[in-house]
């Protein structure tokens, strides 16, 4: 693996902050809302992001 420079791990730090928020928003919101559905697509877009939180977590060895 090619070594990463300060201002890439600098944006990947970002992006693993903004996903995990947007992670955490979500699966608040699923645990919230009261229709189902929508619970259901909450919790989807919460799996989502924390998916995207760990493929960016393996880019800089973590």
């Amino acid at each position: 693996m090619t070594q990463l420079t300060s201002k890439e791990l600098t944006m990947i730090s970002d992006a693993l902050t903004f996903e995990g928020l947007i992670c955490k928003k979500a699966r608040a919101y699923s645990n919230t809302l009261t229709d189902p559905d929508l619970a259901e697509c909450m919790k989807t877009i919460a799996d989502e992001h924390k998916c995207r939180y760990e493929k960016l977590l393996e880019m800089i060895g973590g």
